[in-house]
This record gives C-alpha cells, structure tokens and sequence, in this order.
C-alpha cells in the first residue's frame, strides 16, 4: 500500500495555527508521513480561517487553488471556517472532499482513512464535532524553532456585538492547569525557550473551571512558573475588563514572565464603545494602562483598533485618536469593520444611517497607521543600548547576520531584531543569546553579539 502523506496549509491566526500543529500530530501517530510540498501530499488539508470577511474569502480561494493544481488529490476542508459552515461549503464546493470542524483534532484520522480508501471515487465525507475534544500534545510545528505558542483556553463568553468567534468556537472552555504544565514540561525538555500562552481572552481563563481551587489566570501562571526553567512567558490577548492586577505582582517576582500585555481596547468613543457591547470607558483604559506602567516599569502594551463600526462618527473617529495619543501604545493593529453573519453588529449594518462606507473605513485605518508610527519610534527608542537575550530565528543566507526577536517583540505581529554576528560561527536558530541593542530601525531593532 502506498505511503499516506499529508501537507497542511495553516490560515488566519496562532490559535489557528495550535489547532493545525494538532492535526498533523494526530496524523502522524496515525502513520501519515508529513511533506513540504502539497505536490507531493496524497491528502491536502487547509486549515481555513472564517473570523472576518476577507479571510473567508482567502479560504476558499486558496482550496480552489490547491483544486485547480491537482485536480486529483484529496482535499479536506479544515479549521473555522469549516466548523461555521461546514453543511453549506460541503454541499456548495464540491472541491472539497471532506469538510472537518475544528472541535476535536483526535478525530481527523478517521476523515483521512476515509478519504485516502475511497480512492478516485466520489465518496466525500463531512465531519462536524460538537463537543470540544483534548488538545494532543503536539510533535509537529508550524512555529519558529525555539518558540510555541499554548492554548490555555478555546471559545469566547464575552459576545461582543462584532465578533464571531463565539459562533465559530463556541463557549469559554479552559484547558486544565495540568494538561498546560504537561505540555509545557515537554517543550521545556525539548529545548524551547519561549511560550506565549494564547486564548481569545486570557483574562477569563478558568471561570468555567469547577475544581473548588483558584484556577484562575493568576493561578495558571503561578502553576507554569513553578517548573523549573530558563525560558520566558508572553501572554497574548487579555480583555481589558478581565485584566487581573495581581499578575503585574507576578512580573516584578519572576522576570520570565514578561511584562507584555495585548490588551484589544477596539475603540473609545463611549457610543461606538456601548454598541461593540463594552462597558469600559477611554477614561478607565486610560487608568489601566496607568497602572500597568506604573507597577510595570518596562511594560510593553499592545492594543487593536476597530474602525468604521456601525455608527462611527468623525467625531467618535477623533475620541479614537485622542486615545491613541494619549495611551501611546508600543504596538498597535488596526483592523477596518467587516459584518460577521449571526452578530448583533451586523443588524446595526444593516440599518440605514448607521453603515460606514468602505472608503471611509480605509481612510480612518491609514490614519491611525500613520499616527502610530512616531508613537511606536519613540516607544522603541528606549531599548537602545540595552543588553538582553534574544531569540535568534533564522540565519541570513550570504551575511553576517541573524533575524532574531527581543522580549518586547511577539511573533509574527511586531518587529524584528537585526542581529550582526560578525566573522565567527553564528548562533543557531531556536537559540538564546545574549546581545547589545545598537539603534533602532523603523519598526526593527539592530543588535550586536556581547
């Protein structure tokens, strides 16, 4: 019998990218044998992303394409977008020959076998699990070497008016400390060095936890610290209402927790702030992010916007810059409103009067892409002439040179360092060292070896 292969192509975000790295593992313990190159996969899986409008569409345009290059392959339909509408992409893309949820990677062998003895026949198969299975710990990453990303929790309780993960992943459901320190323990064993503990809001973990002990954020991370260890922590995505104090206590006593907070405040202008189904205030955030600076000397603060909701006027656009201004964050996304079926933001959409126009939206975004830059300039400048560790990501082909990462810079979303290696051997991907910071690049960092 031929040797199943497989070959995944990971969409949209990190949690996206967690539950791709699941699937792969899964297969392999099944005696699938992972490839590089979907030309070489007896099964293509793409794991979709269905969180806004232009990431559907990337989706699906992405299967089409895999569809049109080989034409006879298997093909599964994968991930959010899948569990969202899985009845209706299965019965209207007849390109794809499986349609699989996202709720339980432990069964997408059964899928793949399926698929694989149904041979060059017609059978298809549509695969939508309900109940949340357990996260396998995973052998196969996506993620640079050196650094993973933790779920500590899927689903969302929060329902804001925009958002539809609610519906794509249902409920607030945490992962127990013990299965966290698990895996943890594991990636520790095997040498990594950076974990950025991931959920739609970190700051909810363990409220649906019914253990009778502090289960809560606070306690997580109590819980991971106590393994032994020379590694770092990045929390990533925290609601600003759900923001526990007490882990700023949790920075000062243990420095591998580091002082990085993604707090996604989307807006402030207290209408637009109402009807996105947020109850704090620019004035309150404004006192957070006080706070944490204030306990926190070195903290660095990611936020993201969200412009052209329903109703936005010029005047809540301008409430929105003045936060800006004032908040200073170090790294700022902003995103431009798209209608996400099923939410209450999209009957707001819907009426008339309340619709912000496409060119508007873009407008706005540009704006505040372009008034954040001298923001995040002078933000960065502080950390020129700072000795610490970075995490070196890949060699520079033909240079003296490394791309690596500093502590106040996540994956993917933030800037990188420039690392000058000189004539001798550089230092190998995944590996910490230690380093000078030289100036500041833009949005990039150049360091030397010290």
């Amino acid at each position: 019998m031929p040797q199943k292969t497989f070959y995944i192509e990971n969409l949209g975000c990190a949690k996206n990218q967690v539950d791709g790295e699941a699937l792969a593992t899964v297969l392999e313990d099944s005696g699938w044998l992972p490839v590089r190159d979907a030309a070489e996969a007896s099964l293509i899986i793409v794991n979709t992303c269905g969180f806004i409008d232009a990431a559907k569409k990337e989706s699906v345009g992405v299967l089409l394409e895999f569809r049109r290059l080989y034409p006879h392959k298997k093909i599964l339909a994968a991930g959010c977008l899948a569990q969202r509408y899985g009845k209706e992409l299965f019965a209207a893309l007849p390109e794809a020959d499986g349609v699989f949820g996202n709720r339980d990677p432990g069964r997408v062998a059964g899928i793949a076998l399926s698929l694989s003895v149904a041979g060059n026949g017609n059978a298809r198969e549509l695969l939508l699990p309900e109940v949340y299975g357990s996260l396998p710990v995973r052998k196969r990453l996506f993620s640079v070497p050196g650094s993973v990303y933790i779920k500590a929790a899927e689903g969302c309780d929060n329902r804001c008016a925009f958002c539809a993960i609610p519906l794509i992943r249902g409920g607030l459901k945490s992962r127990s400390l013990s299965d966290i320190r698990a895996e943890i323990e594991i990636f520790i064993d095997r040498g990594t060095r950076e974990f950025n503990i991931i959920a739609q809001d970190l700051g909810s973990y363990g409220k649906d936890l019914k253990t009778g002990t502090k289960t809560e954020l606070p306690g997580l991370l109590r819980g991971i610290l106590s393994l032994p260890g020379d590694y770092r922590l990045r929390l990533l995505y925290i609601h600003p209402e759900h923001f526990p104090a007490e882990i700023l206590k949790l920075c000062a006593e243990d420095r591998r927790l580091l002082p990085y907070f993604d707090l996604p405040f989307q807006h402030a202008s207290p209408a637009v702030l109402r009807a996105m189904g947020r109850r704090a205030g620019m004035e309150e955030n404004l006192r957070l992010i006080e706070t944490i600076r204030g306990e926190a000397k070195e903290a660095v603060i990611r936020s993201t916007f969200l412009v052209g909701f329903p109703g936005e006027t010029e005047e809540d656009f301008q409430a929105l810059l003045d936060f800006q201004r004032r908040a200073a964050f170090d790294w700022l996304g902003c995103f431009t409103y798209s209608p996400e079926e099923g939410t209450p933001a999209e009957e707001l959409h819907r009426r008339k009067g309340l619709r912000v126009s496409r060119k508007t939206a873009l407008a706005r975004k540009k704006l505040v892409e372009e008034t954040q830059i001298p923001i995040t300039e002078k933000r960065l400048e502080r950390f020129t002439g700072q000795r610490m560790e970075l995490l070196v990501e890949e060699q520079v082909q033909g240079e003296n040179l490394c791309l690596a990462r500093a502590w106040f810079q996540a994956p993917e979303v933030d800037g990188l360092t420039v690392l000058h290696t000189g004539e001798g051997s550089p230092p190998a991907a995944g590996s910490m060292i230690q380093a000078k910071i030289i100036r500041r690049n833009n949005f990039d960092m150049e360091a030397v070896l010290v």
